[in-house]
């Protein structure tokens, strides 16, 4: 990757570092890893504030991963409707449980590959984990993070692939700030680099951004 791209992404990193100097993950998940890991897959085509919502409920009703693996798959399906796609993201966290709980004694792996073997769980939800629990450079390639990569000139202006975005970003931006930047992502991306609509006049990046330079 050329040298002008690294320096776009720690410019873009510190601006945005400025803006929001907390970056935080959307879904509420109390600092519990096993909440995290069922509240990723439940954020598949819906929105994070959705979910917090429908997980408290969840969560008041199996508190804890075990009570999760036991629970009945109706009762499950019947909190999480609201999310969409509530037959199969029951089932998989449902087994999501029971495989964490049996297989790895109730504690999140901190690989990328024992996180795949997971129901569900791609790189997107894997590298939320790596990044938020255990602070690993991780990339998540979310709606936000590919739109805004690719208006600001961080990736191709056409590339919407996950995998070839995480993977650029991942050469850019340094290991430390990856997790945090896609949180901030997340902010900018609700509050001014919307996907309809964005506020581009008066925007804090408009003078790097190649969408607004005309790059």
């Amino acid at each position: 990757m050329s040298n002008n791209l690294k320096k776009l992404a720690a410019e873009t990193v510190r601006r945005l570092e400025e803006i929001y100097p907390e970056a935080i993950c959307s879904l509420e998940y109390d600092g519990q890893p096993w909440k995290l890991l069922v509240m990723g897959r439940l954020s598949a085509q819906c929105t994070d504030e959705r979910v917090n919502i429908v997980c408290r409920e969840l969560f008041k009703k199996y508190p804890t991963p075990e009570a999760l693996a036991g629970g009945d798959i109706s009762d499950i399906e019947k909190i999480i409707f609201p999310c969409g796609l509530y037959r199969v993201k029951s089932s998989d966290i449902k087994k999501s449980c029971k495989l964490l709980v049996e297989e790895y004694g109730g504690v999140l792996p901190d690989t990328m590959e024992d996180l795949l073997r997971f129901p569900g769980v791609g790189r997107k939800v894997a590298n939320l984990l790596l990044g938020d629990i255990y602070k690993k450079s991780a990339v998540v390639t979310d709606t936000h993070c590919i739109r805004i990569s690719a208006r600001i000139g961080l990736t191709p202006r056409d590339e919407k692939n996950p995998v070839r975005v995480e993977r650029i970003l991942s050469e850019i931006v340094s290991p430390e700030k990856q997790s945090d930047l896609c949180h901030r992502f997340v902010l900018f991306g609700r509050q001014t680099c919307r996907a309809k609509n964005p506020l581009c006049d008066g925007c804090p990046l408009s003078d790097i951004c190649a969408s607004a330079i005309g790059g």
